[in-house]
């Protein structure tokens, strides 16, 4: 989707996300003209080495919504360890931040929060579900942090995903009401619906 005018630029019909259904769409891609200088997208790791490897010059600017989401979800509802509920509170925080003091002072409190937290993490057991929690969202944090805030230094880059989680959302609604569809169907109702809206 072009982040501007909410169009649709291309679509492929794949079973699963990763670098074997996205590289030759890419590639097509970039045959046909196409040379985003921003791609505005979630942390699947074989996409973006599949964007990398055919745009080496395209930024990634991370989803603000799906980093908070996926972290508040390893945290869960109510941590029951007072480094998960301030990590909680931290990011809860990061789809708000509209300009550099913001950003600047989220960055701060993480780091606040790692030093803070260091020995705890490391005394915790390995086995231990808040040792898994908080490694999983320290590890999602730190590799988003280098990609999370280009929508600062460029108006025209949105920090979520959310214009095409949307389109996506209201996609599949119509698509389960056609049940039963064969897979040659299943391609043509996508390629139809996005040229259509």
């Amino acid at each position: 989707m072009n982040a501007k005018n909410k169009k649709i630029i291309s679509n492929i019909y794949a079973k699963k996300e990763g670098f074997e259904s996205v590289y030759p769409w890419f590639k097509k891609l970039k045959e046909q003209g196409l040379n985003p200088l921003y791609v505005i997208m979630d942390g699947e790791q074989s996409v973006i080495k599949a964007i990398k490897d055919i745009w080496p010059q395209s930024k990634i600017q991370r989803c603000l919504y799906h980093i908070q989401r996926e972290g508040l979800r390893w945290l869960r509802t109510y941590p029951k360890t007072e480094a998960g509920k301030d990590l909680r509170q931290i990011l809860s925080t990061l789809c708000a931040i509209k300009n550099i003091k913001e950003r600047n002072n989220f960055i701060a409190n993480y780091n606040n929060w790692v030093t803070k937290y260091k020995d705890f993490f490391r005394s915790l057991p390995r086995t231990n579900i808040a040792f898994k929690d908080l490694k999983r969202t320290v590890v999602l944090i730190n590799n988003a942090l280098p990609n999370m805030f280009h929508y600062l230094k460029e108006s025209k880059v949105p920090s979520t995903t959310n214009a095409l989680e949307g389109f996506y959302s209201r996609l599949k609604s119509d698509y389960r009401r056609h049940r039963g569809l064969t897979q040659k169907n299943k391609i043509h109702y996508l390629k139809w619906y996005c040229s259509t809206k």
